[in-house]
């Protein structure tokens, strides 16, 4: 199995989103993801994403989100930097899911996919999100 990485600078427009997902969906396929998983890789990238936009940089489009991916024999990485507004931990929790109201299930749907979610506290300013999803067989 190969050893493989990218590195994506984008602005942090929500019209770049489509950038990432196809990015994102590019490299699910170079690492053999199955079509459907490397789907909802694609949809928890762009939630990720999209929460830096509307939390961290709280709708500025003049920012910039690093999506850094790394292909190994065990696990397909991704991370998403921001020198935002930094995320409390309590983020990663996600809303109560017996709350009945519109949105606030991205954290839900990135932990469904990806086996691991954290932030990396070494960051010292913004936040780097890591995203790890183990390949089959791998733990």
């Amino acid at each position: 199995m190969m050893r493989d990485s990218a590195v994506i600078t984008v602005p942090s427009h929500p019209r770049y989103l489509a950038v990432i997902r196809a990015v994102t969906g590019k490299m699910g396929e170079l690492c053999g993801i199955d079509e459907n998983t490397t789907e909802d890789i694609k949809l928890a990238v762009d939630e990720a994403c999209t929460n830096v936009i509307k939390h961290a940089y709280r709708g500025d489009v003049s920012r910039k989100i690093v999506i850094k991916y790394r292909i190994t024999r065990k696990a397909f990485r991704v991370a998403i930097e921001d020198n935002g507004v930094r995320a409390h931990e309590d983020v990663l929790k996600g809303r109560n899911l017996n709350t009945i109201r519109p949105g606030g299930l991205g954290i839900h749907l990135i932990k469904r996919v990806f086996d691991v979610l954290a932030f990396d506290e070494k960051k010292k300013i913004g936040n780097r999100l890591i995203l790890v999803k183990y390949l089959k067989g791998e733990k």
